[in-house]
């Protein structure tokens, strides 16, 4: 393998252990020096937190980009390999990370980074009427051409005995639901393979950062997953920050880790709810959204907006009141009740215990994050692996190892309780503080010429999301030219599959919603 730059004409780059930015060391590396260093990491105790490809342009010519995190203490790592344009051939890495494998198959779709000896080398993004050669994140990728007539229908895999059969599921669902296709390979009613196949909406939202002031971006990160907005919004600013060396002051690092838990308790309580519901225990998914109506309220006063969006900027945050600390002590009273009333009606728990079961090895070697991952035993929370400097955020202790929806609900009912003290706690700390407008991003800092990158970490009520940056600066003037995004939900997806094998049909529903993972957030 081949690349355009050998080690005397490779770009000037960080050099192996350079610090640059927040806890992040970074390198530039050759294909083949590609694999044994992401083996080191993983063996290290790293995990694959994000892959991207890049184009610089004709003369800056093709990138990938490896994030490797690591918690306690808070590490990054950063891999930088420069490609040929002509032949831009990277060595697979899913031989030792499955997260790679589905991170490069994304990259090729998107920038026809061809990842060498992947295993499963179809289509994953890519949509199958896309113009061959047309890849829609290169920098000279224009309008495709006419679409073709769809010759190559997705490749399912075929599941063949007595008494088999398959159900096909989507991708148009009834009500709201964003397209996502479910094909069941059953017998009678137990499922032997699942298949869910997205993708179907790829909106370029990564692409519609590109040439945005800095700031100007955070609108469009609320909007990755309108359910997640603090998440991404919070990610997003804090990548910018990184990248530009933007202080932020204590006071606001607590103000958005409120507005974090908020978030948080206003998502956990209406899928509470909505668990009870899927097994026939109306009232209290009734009780559960009557809660949530009162906390999107709340947030409305907050904010202006019911999902909290318009709080958090780079460089700080601002809301128009705090939360009143007797309404949050209620609001917590409330969910524990309906936690307690479901988990001590034992038609709810019968239905839960046992339920799509994902396992601790099954978690781990899948690389899932948030409440999929705590209820399957796996301490993964960024909020204490990757910690904001000065703010202690709760930490729960999870019992909870069975991986099955009971696990995945009593998860998601403690978290609730232990956001509600924390979020009382910080109003009491703030002492009525609401933050400040927007600053100038670069009005504090002087940064020469060219290109500067950071990376955001929060853990979003799904789990971990992570946005990278890069921001070309010129003569003080500052533009967005790469957002890189990963929701939870990317990672969490191929479990969902996993946890069905051998459930029932008719638990699927159930199953589904103790998983509740954004399509939105998955088909970027």
């Amino acid at each position: 393998m081949t690349s355009e730059h050998t080690p005397e004409q490779a770009p000037a780059g960080p050099q192996p252990g350079e610090p640059i930015g927040h806890r992040r060391t970074g390198a530039v590396v050759g294909p083949e020096q590609l694999a044994g260093t992401a083996a080191g990491l993983l063996g290290d105790g790293y995990r694959v937190a994000l892959v991207a490809g890049h184009d610089d342009g004709p003369a800056g010519g093709l990138r990938a980009v490896y994030l490797f995190t690591a918690p306690d203490p808070d590490r990054r790592v950063e891999l930088s390999v420069h490609l040929d344009r002509d032949r831009p051939h990277v060595p697979s890495l899913a031989g030792i990370s499955f997260t790679a494998g589905r991170f490069e198959r994304e990259m090729r779709d998107l920038f026809g980074l061809v990842p060498d000896g992947h295993p499963l080398p179809r289509r994953m993004v890519r949509h199958a009427h896309w113009p061959q050669g047309w890849y829609p994140m290169r920098s000279d990728s224009g309008d495709p051409s006419e679409f073709p007539v769809v010759a190559d229908p997705y490749p399912f895999r075929t599941v063949e005995g007595s008494g088999v059969y398959e159900i096909p599921v989507g991708p148009v669902h009834a009500g709201m639901i964003e397209p996502g296709h479910f094909r069941f390979s059953v017998v009678g009613e137990t499922v032997l393979n699942l298949k869910a196949r997205l993708w179907f909406v790829h909106r370029g939202i990564e692409k519609l950062f590109e040439g945005l002031p800095p700031h100007d971006g955070v609108e469009y990160a609320e909007r990755v997953s309108g359910d997640t907005a603090v998440g991404h919004a919070l990610a997003y600013s804090t990548a910018v920050e990184d990248a530009l060396g933007v202080p932020v002051r204590a006071e606001d690092r607590l103000l958005r880790a409120l507005l974090l838990e908020l978030e948080r308790i206003h998502n956990h309580v209406a899928d509470l709810g909505a668990l009870c519901n899927d097994v026939g225990h109306a009232i209290l998914n009734a009780h559960a959204q009557r809660l949530r109506e009162r906390m999107l309220r709340l947030n409305d006063s907050m904010t202006g907006h019911r999902l909290l969006r318009g709080g958090i900027h780079p460089g700080g945050v601002l809301v128009r009141r705090l939360p009143d600390v007797d309404e949050l002590a209620a609001i917590g009273e409330d969910a524990a009740e309906i936690a307690s009333l479901a988990l001590g009606q034992s038609i709810v728990r019968d239905r839960f215990t046992g339920t799509a079961v994902l396992t601790y090895e099954q978690a781990r070697d899948l690389g899932t994050l948030g409440y999929v991952a705590r209820a399957s035993g796996l301490d993964a929370d960024a909020r204490h692996g990757h910690p904001v400097p000065g703010v202690v955020l709760p930490r729960i202790q999870h019992a909870h190892t069975g991986g099955d929806v009971l696990a995945r609900f009593s998860v998601r009912a403690e978290e609730v309780a232990a956001s509600v003290r924390f979020a009382i706690e910080s109003v009491r700390a703030l002492g009525g503080y609401l933050g400040g407008p927007a600053r100038q991003l670069l009005a504090d800092v002087a940064l020469p010429s060219g290109l500067r990158s950071g990376v955001g970490i929060a853990e979003g009520w799904r789990g971990t999301i992570v946005h990278r940056v890069e921001i070309a600066l010129d003569d003080g003037e500052a533009r967005t030219s790469r957002v890189k995004i990963v929701d939870p939900s990317f990672m969490n997806w191929p479990a969902l599959p996993v946890a069905m094998a051998d459930t029932i049909v008719p638990d699927f529903p159930l199953a589904n919603k103790s998983f509740n993972l954004s399509y939105a957030g998955n088909d970027l």
